[in-house]
């Protein structure tokens, strides 16, 4: 029997698992898409899409062909979303089979039991599924292939816009005019730190005169702390309290990347990459090829009964029966409709501990793996038991507060690696005690603007907003950054002046592209079409008819902007004036006879942007400068070139490797020059 599947890995995997009998392929993803040269839907015949067989895929569908006519029979073991439905469907088109004369088996994790269990139980293609895919991919490429040209005829060439891509560029470019637009205003904030026994405690103003502490100037926060000094400081209230603190669900696929995001800095593409990777399979020792999570794009917080289990059976033997609640946790998951998958993420076997895998995953699988182990065991855990000491400290009419905590009973923490309560141990404590003011500590601060985005703090304001699932959101924060729409700085993501240009000209002409409802209410019609209440083709077409009168009239009635600034410079080529004119990566210099003359030069001085003063380590004629690629990314090469071809990613530094005498470079994680060669790292600088 022929089992299909997306990629090698998986094939290896689900191969060991069946053993003889069943040859497992690989169609490397869709073996049909549609064509790149032409738009390819037929606007004039319900949208049928005109897929052709990529020039990439065609060795792929001749060896699926051979081995079928082998094979008694298809099995399409895609992944188990819209997009693994999509792609079985196209194998069996471009093989030209009949649908119903082939099995379709899913499963939500890459095990022998669960493997065996589909194939034991196989199903039909659902085509709602295939047409919930073929209609967003549809729709995306009316908006791409007929909004784009739009753009280049009235800004300028290579600009493009996205159904989802340009709302999620509006909401980055929208913060950062709400940062520019952010006007700071002072504020003072006044700690103490009392001496108890030998033991210093911190406490902070909080009220002055029966109102919340506001200190707006340093006048009024000069006189508050000679208040302090002068008048006694008496503890007025001492209160214990406890509080419980609940786990968090087992991870989504949004909540897996907003979390690998801020705790272990993983962009969401590197996310995604490492989680597929888990779930397709690593090799172990003695076990061979095995999948180590469940299926990564869900929506869903559900874990199976069997699985739960696995986990309280795994707690109560390794951590302790204590901490294993009376009753299962169930968790309501918040998206409407949860359809991407059955499961949350979670690992297939909960016994397999990070520790065991430590020496067999590299250092990213690990973390990444280690994160969603914690978390689903977790979440099947007691609450922690949080006890509180709040201490309120009267000082004349002042009132200053100090909290202690601590944790009383782990719970769930207990499995964590990493306390995620800050804990505070104050000194013994007595109502009526009068205290010794040890240092008063008065700070000058400033309100902060919004925070920029970042890639977690977009992702989850997207799934806030219901615009896009699962599966769209690294593709869509990757376009966007590719794009030069944003650049990330930081982990953060900054609006660059052709994503302003582009995001205004969308607002103004096309505000339906870039609304959040609008956008939402698109993605329930996607999940309608998947449930089978709603025709694919209707749903285009109650968007494209607005959307077509709109391109026209636009195209018709809006003027071509002038973003050219004149500068005092010659062509060197025809004598004409140069100006400035915007690109995909921001500014160069132009003649103005374009397009008779078509002369460029970058705003960059001749040669490049200089890097740190030095020559270049290969020619030591030329200086290392700065650079950029075709997409925008700096590099580092030799002013010299084409003649000498010297180029690094890293910025090279003047000083050579003190060890072996090689060039040493600035590494982007630890800011320390490191050599090229042996990897020798000056930690004397960061010192």
């Amino acid at each position: 029997m022929l089992v299909v599947v997306e990629s090698p890995t998986k094939a290896k995997t689900i191969g060991r698992i069946l053993g003889t009998g069943y040859v497992v392929e690989a169609s490397m993803g869709h073996l049909r898409d549609l064509p790149k040269s032409k738009l390819g839907v037929d606007t004039e015949n319900n949208f049928e899409p005109d897929y052709v067989i990529p020039t990439v895929s065609r060795k792929v569908v001749s060896r699926l062909k051979k081995l079928n006519a082998e094979a008694n029979k298809l099995i399409l073991a895609t992944d188990e979303d819209r997009e693994g439905e999509a792609i079985g469907w196209h194998v069996t088109e471009a093989l030209g089979m009949d649908g119903d004369k082939i099995d379709r088996i899913v499963f939500h994790e890459i095990t022998d039991e669960a493997v065996k269990e589909a194939i034991d139980h196989p199903r039909k293609l659902d085509m709602n599924l295939v047409h919930a895919q073929q209609a967003r991919r549809v729709l995306d490429r009316l908006v791409g292939y007929k909004l784009s040209p739009l753009l280049w005829k009235k800004i300028f060439r290579g600009l493009s816009a996205g159904r989802v891509q340009s709302v999620a560029v509006r909401l980055i470019v929208e913060r950062e005019r709400e940062r520019q637009a952010f006007v700071p205003e002072e504020y003072w904030k006044i700690k103490v730190d009392y001496l108890n026994d030998s033991k210093n405690f911190i406490a902070e103003l909080t009220e002055v005169n029966g109102a919340k502490a506001n200190i707006t100037n340093q006048a009024t926060a000069d006189a508050i702390v000679l208040d302090i000094k002068k008048d006694p400081s008496t503890i007025a209230n001492i209160e214990h309290a406890e509080r419980s603190k609940s786990p968090n669900a087992p991870f989504t696929t949004s909540t897996l990347q907003q979390q690998a995001g801020t705790v272990l800095g993983y962009s969401v593409k590197k996310t995604m990459m490492l989680a597929q990777q888990l779930y397709e399979g690593v090799a172990l020792d003695g076990a061979g090829q095995v999948g180590l999570i469940t299926y990564m794009r869900t929506d869903s917080t559900f874990m199976a009964a069997k699985a739960i289990a696995e986990i309280r059976d795994y707690v109560s033997k390794n951590i302790g029966e204590q901490y294993v609640p009376q009753e299962v946790r169930v968790y309501k998951t918040k998206s409407k409709r949860a359809q991407e998958a059955h499961e949350a993420i979670r690992p297939t076997l909960a016994a397999r501990s990070p520790k065991s895998l430590e020496s067999v995953l590299s250092r990213d699988h690990w973390r990444l793996y280690k994160l969603i182990w914690e978390r689903a065991l977790s979440s099947q855990m007691k609450d922690a038991i949080i006890s509180e000491q709040n201490v309120k400290i009267a000082c004349g009419d002042k009132i200053l507060s100090a909290q202690g905590v601590g944790v009383k009973f782990p719970g769930f923490i207990a499995v964590l690696d990493k306390n995620p309560i800050n804990e505070v141990q104050l000194p013994p404590l007595s109502e009526g005690e009068v205290l010794q003011v040890n240092n008063i500590l008065p700070e000058q601060k400033f309100t902060e603007p919004p925070d920029r985005f970042t890639e977690p703090s977009l992702v989850k304001t997207l799934e806030k907003l219901g615009i896009g699932r699962p599966s769209t959101y690294a593709p869509t924060i990757t376009t966007i950054i590719s794009r030069g729409y944003i650049k990330k700085e930081k982990r953060t993501l900054v609006p660059q002046e052709v994503g302003f240009l582009v995001n205004d000209f969308l607002v103004e002409h096309f505000p339906d592209i870039v609304d959040s409802g609008f956008t939402a209410e698109m993605e329930d019609n996607l999940d309608l079409i998947a449930e089978g209440d709603k025709k694919w083709n209707m749903v285009i077409a109650d968007f494209y008819g607005p959307f077509a009168k709109q391109l026209a009239e636009k195209e018709a009635t809006v003027e071509k902007k002038d973003l050219a600034q004149q500068t005092d410079q010659e062509c060197d080529k025809c004598g004409g004036p140069m100006v400035i004119r915007m690109g995909r990566f921001g500014k160069f210099l132009a003649c103005s006879n374009f397009p008779k003359c078509k002369n460029t030069k970058s705003l960059e001085p001749e040669g490049g942007n200089p890097a740190p003063k030095m020559n270049c380590p290969k020619c030591a004629d030329g200086a290392v400068v700065s650079r950029r690629t075709k997409r925008g990314k700096v590099f580092y090469g030799c002013s010299n070139y084409p003649k000498c071809d010297f180029a690094s990613w890293d910025e090279p530094v003047p000083d050579k490797c003190p060890t072996c005498g090689s060039l040493m470079v600035i590494k982007p994680k630890t800011k320390l020059p490191t050599c090229t060669n042996c990897g020798f790292e000056d930690k004397a600088i960061k010192e």
